[in-house]
């Protein structure tokens, strides 16, 4: 038995409890490295796994690129474990296994074996967590595939503390910039410490930075560039792929940004020796892969609502490109709530020129911007747009919902916090 603080838990305490009891463990939040996290994950015996693993690392796309390489596995019958963050509903989004979201009894479960053996080492929520991944991964009689996916930066972070047979970074753009640094060359460095001596790596960017062609040479991880050794073409319906070995014609739009599907197709093509993956097998792959909260669209009464996790500047760049080839017969209303230490200017701005009514909403979660604040910031970049406020995006919704006209659409995004309150408005 496992004493906590004020009461006993077991393997039944429900989960709400066991992650609000993670979120005291560590003196900081967000505490880079990783002595503590690989002094407790040899106590699990879990580094290292009989199948191959791929990390993925980037500051936007890389759920896409986690969700397309599983559907695509997937598709050719092998049985795969992704570990993503952060969820939009449930925690156990998180960690997925052939498919299915692990269960509360599993997780617990999982908690209940790392506190039992990390002794004195604290941990961070979010080291508890990864390793609480790994050894629900290490359980398993059979997995073909283990997809990680960063949660920060690369080098520093707990995931990386799994040596990767294969790397995919996907964007490389400005964020997290007190962690990271406060330039591109900088980000990708740190971002590139997921690469591993002659293992391949593949890089979705098409401005790919010098740090990381510098760092693969280092190591002699051949490198696979979007531009470069792979691209795409869009051919109406449909899209192409071209490698320097093998071309895919008359490709499914997949419901994710066809930069990280490319990028997945050519990752794919390296786990060739590994995996038997047919061109049917991809198509299928691409038919099925569904991430929510990237450029999500519900129809509902000829009005659409459209929800998407865009926070920073590069996501509003893609969010409003999107925007901009998607058919729009009414007007634009967008519902923001973003964190405050996000750029805020540089992700509105993009989206100026498309919206034609404004909803902005605190966030009541640590880090919160306030709508006081959103609403300042729209006024300076776009002198005195229809802005109304609220103190909860549910409460931004509901109004701005209710303002639609046929043919309108709603555009809510700036915070998976946000995304996640209107999912739960909607459950």
């Amino acid at each position: 038995m496992i004493t906590m603080p004020n009461e006993r838990r077991t393997s039944t305490t429900p989960l709400q409890d066991w992650l609000a009891y993670l979120e005291t463990c560590h003196r900081k939040s967000i505490d880079l490295g990783l002595d503590r996290i690989t002094q407790v994950a040899k106590r699990l015996d879990v580094l290292t796994f009989a199948c191959p693993v791929i990390t993925v690392a980037g500051t936007n796309g890389k759920g896409s690129n986690v969700v397309l390489t599983a559907a695509i596995l997937t598709a050719a019958g092998y049985r795969v474990a992704t570990y993503t963050s952060p969820h939009l509903i449930h925690y156990n989004e998180r960690i997925q296994i052939a498919g299915q979201c692990v269960s509360d009894q599993a997780l617990c479960h999982a908690f209940t074996q790392i506190e039992s053996l990390r002794a004195n080492v604290s941990l961070t929520y979010f080291e508890f967590t990864t390793l609480a991944a790994l050894w629900l991964f290490k359980q398993q009689a059979h997995l073909d595939a283990i997809i990680l996916e960063v949660g920060l930066g690369g080098r520093l972070d707990a995931v990386n503390c799994v040596d990767a047979d294969l790397a995919i970074i996907s964007m490389i753009d400005l964020d997290h910039m007190e962690y990271l640094g406060d330039t591109r060359e900088a980000i990708a460095k740190e971002k590139a410490g997921i690469l591993r001596r002659y293992k391949p790596c593949v890089c979705g960017d098409f401005a790919i930075p010098q740090s990381i062609l510098e760092h693969a040479q280092s190591l002699a991880s051949p490198l696979y560039r979007q531009g470069f050794e792979f691209d795409y073409k869009m051919q109406g319906s449909s899209w192409s792929w071209q490698s320097q070995h093998h071309s895919l014609i008359d490709l499914p739009l997949p419901r994710i940004d066809l930069q990280n599907a490319a990028t997945v197709l050519q990752a794919i093509e390296l786990l060739s020796d590994r995996f038997s993956i047919t061109s049917a097998a991809i198509k299928e792959g691409l038919k099925r892969v569904f991430l929510p909260g990237r450029f999500q669209c519900i129809e509902k009464n000829s009005r659409r609502i459209i929800i998407d996790v865009a926070h920073n500047p590069a996501g509003g760049r893609c969010l409003a490109k999107r925007l901009l080839h998607s058919v729009c017969a009414g007007k634009i209303h967008a519902l923001v709530g973003m964190l405050a230490d996000k750029d805020i200017v540089n992700t509105l701005r993009p989206l100026l020129s498309q919206v034609d009514y404004w909803y902005v909403s605190d966030l009541t979660v640590p880090r919160g911007a306030s709508a006081q604040h959103l609403k300042q910031v729209l006024m300076s970049l776009q002198g005195m747009p229809v802005i109304l406020e609220f103190s909860r995006p549910d409460l931004a919704f509901q109004h701005a919902y209710q303002s639609l006209q046929k043919n309108d659409s709603l555009l809510v995004f700036g915070s998976f916090h946000t995304a996640a309150a209107i999912y739960h408005h909607f459950n």
